[in-house]
């Protein structure tokens, strides 16, 4: 075991985990109507509560365990079979990789809240989120970063995919299952209702920021140099992303908002995820301005050509982003054009088979959407029983 490696990574899981809670859970809950704030939060949290035990009890092993069939890990690890404290993975305690593992498990099904937001049933969203972690999450995970068909010495030989962090392990399987989602439920009753706290996004977003330094800086799995050009490479682009998005949204419409400009951080650290162990700082540079204006645009593709209710832009911002930086990866020189592309394609596929699947087996046991009373009146109350703000007092 090295000292410093797992130092860093203790930290870094903290980092992750705060990413989820609270800095996704205010991101979300600033963009919706006051009367679903609560709701965003109840369903971030309960996903991360629930993604915590499954991990335990099958995720991690279906993601890291010994399979030797490269589709998936087994079961010999459920429950942490056989690991202890003195257990390692590498320079690390294994339980810490478990742990920090865990963060990102519970974080990529949250990431899909965005797309639902306002007018789902919370009985689908934990029994989708729960069966998706673990039947299309778990086993992309596995492919990529367990040794699976995807890695070095699958499919594409010994140059498989680079995901440093997961642009498509993350981001592109849940912006494509987001986006399905989003399509069979129809959009909003309220549609154009503008975000009730812009305030909360910032905060979200900011904090989002700071906790993306322990997603990319902590996929290194260890305290060295490249720990640190991931940060680094991290910040730059989320930087340049934010003046990008605000300076386009300026020349377009005559005025750069708050919620344009963190928007456009999002895009950034999104697009440097897959990228951040190998580019360097121009790189970066060059990836977040154009990921600021492409991640823009492509909210207006979905919003206004494909009349999408993707109600808070996952697949625009994530998807994309995350897809542009993976395939950024091969046009700097530090990848295969095949493995990136190739792979792009087959998880895509995969999490569309499933997602669909899902989505239809999962409805008929809970309602997918509530009724209009409900989605008119707000969800805190009608479902949760609780008001975000007491106008009264």
């Amino acid at each position: 075991m090295n000292g410093a490696d797992t130092a860093w990574i203790l930290v870094a899981t903290a980092l992750v985990l705060f990413m989820t809670l609270p800095g996704l859970a205010l991101f979300y809950g600033g963009l919706v109507r006051a009367r679903n704030v609560l709701s965003v939060f109840m369903h971030v949290y309960a996903i991360a509560c629930l993604m915590s035990v499954l991990w335990l009890a099958f995720g991690y092993t279906i993601a890291f365990g010994p399979g030797e069939s490269g589709l998936w890990g087994g079961l010999g690890k459920s429950f942490l079979a056989g690991v202890d404290a003195d257990s390692l993975s590498g320079t690390l305690p294994e339980v810490l990789v478990f742990a920090f593992q865990m963060t990102f498990a519970i974080i990529t099904p949250a990431l899909i809240v965005g797309a639902y937001v306002e007018r789902v049933g919370f009985g689908f969203v934990m029994t989708f989120s729960g069966l998706w972690m673990l039947i299309c999450y778990a086993p992309v995970v596995h492919w990529i970063w367990g040794g699976g068909i995807l890695a070095d010495g699958g499919i594409f030989g010994a140059t498989g995919v680079i995901d440093f962090a997961g642009g498509i392990v993350v981001h592109e399987t849940a912006a494509i299952a987001a986006l399905m989602i989003a399509v069979f439920l129809g959009p909003r009753r309220h549609r154009t209702t503008p975000p009730h706290s812009p305030g909360f996004v910032m905060i979200g977003a900011g904090m989002l920021w700071v906790g993306w330094f322990g997603f990319n800086g902590g996929s290194a799995l260890a305290a060295d140099g490249s720990a640190a050009m991931a940060i680094t490479v991290t910040h730059l682009s989320a930087a340049t992303a934010s003046l990008s998005w605000a300076l386009w949204e300026k020349i377009k419409y005559g005025k750069a908002s708050l919620v344009g400009l963190v928007t456009g951080t999002i895009a950034g650290l999104a697009s440097i995820t897959p990228a951040a162990g190998v580019v360097g700082p121009v790189e970066a540079l060059a990836i977040g301005a154009i990921a600021g204006i492409l991640c823009q645009e492509a909210v207006n593709v979905v919003r206004n050509r494909l009349k999408i209710d993707d109600t808070l832009d996952v697949f625009a911002v994530h998807g994309v982003g995350g897809i542009f930086g993976t395939i950024m990866i091969a046009a700097f020189g530090h990848g295969s054009w095949v493995a990136q592309l190739g792979s792009l394609v087959i998880v895509g596929l995969f999490t569309v088979v499933v997602t669909f699947v899902l989505i239809k087996l999962v409805a008929m046991v809970t309602p997918l959407r509530v009724d209009a009373e409900t989605e008119t009146n707000g969800l805190d109350l009608s479902v949760h029983g609780e008001r975000a703000y007491d106008i009264s007092s």
